[in-house]
């Protein structure tokens, strides 16, 4: 009798089914969870990239709208910028989480790149006057090796530390730079010296662009 007994709960418990769904997602739960948590933060990792790239764009826009900057137009836009990453946070603290840098880069007749001016949000981030630039030749027309021309390149980079991924990817530096012409310069080599078609800065009065049609007024 005992052994019948045993047998017959061996087969009831065998073909119960009761609960089976409870383990099931119970098993499936934790790869739920760690997808919709990385989904999560990937999106705000590419969201706060797109904004890194609007910086860096925006920055170099306003400058290259210019003949030439002083130092207080300068800082102003370069605190306006910091605005672009909103709703993100670019203070962590009093510790910035980001960080943009503009500078003036010009080339000689030989095509020899070299930084002009450098400013920066950071104290460490303005690049060194006279420090040597590689430049892609698609920066230039056909055949003149980047020779007599002046660039504004602008680099932006953030911190972003995931809210829920920290001890997995700790942070991350999100970051991305423009190089734009000049929109209005004309100290071209036949009028002017080195630095040629470049903006100026730091200078005492600001020359603004008219419409973009290559004028300027003082």
């Amino acid at each position: 009798m005992m052994m019948s007994a045993l047998s017959s709960r061996a087969r009831h418990l065998f073909a119960d089914n009761r609960a089976v769904a409870a383990t099931e997602f119970a098993m499936v739960v934790p790869f739920m969870l760690v997808l919709y948590v990385g989904g999560v933060e990937l999106g705000n990792g590419l969201a706060m990239n797109v904004k890194v790239s609007s910086t860096a764009h925006s920055v170099a826009d306003m400058i290259t709208q210019n003949t030439a900057v002083t130092t207080s137009q300068m800082e102003g836009i370069l605190a306006a910028s910091s605005a672009i990453m909103a709703p993100y946070p670019i203070k962590k603290g009093s510790t910035s989480l980001m960080t943009i840098t503009v500078s003036g880069v010009s080339t000689d007749s030989s095509g020899k790149a070299t930084v002009q001016w450098s400013k920066s949000t950071s104290s460490t981030g303005a690049r060194a006057v006279g420090q040597q630039m590689t430049l892609s030749n698609f920066t230039g027309p056909s055949g003149t090796s980047n020779a007599n021309i002046s660039l504004v390149l602008s680099e932006v980079s953030y911190d972003y530390t995931p809210n829920l991924g920290f001890t997995i990817a700790g942070t991350v530096k999100l970051s991305d730079s423009y190089y734009l012409f000049p929109r209005c310069s004309t100290n071209g080599p036949a009028t002017s010296s080195f630095p040629y078609y470049d903006v100026k800065y730091p200078a005492t009065s600001t020359c603004t662009c008219v419409q973009h049609l290559q004028q300027k007024t003082c």
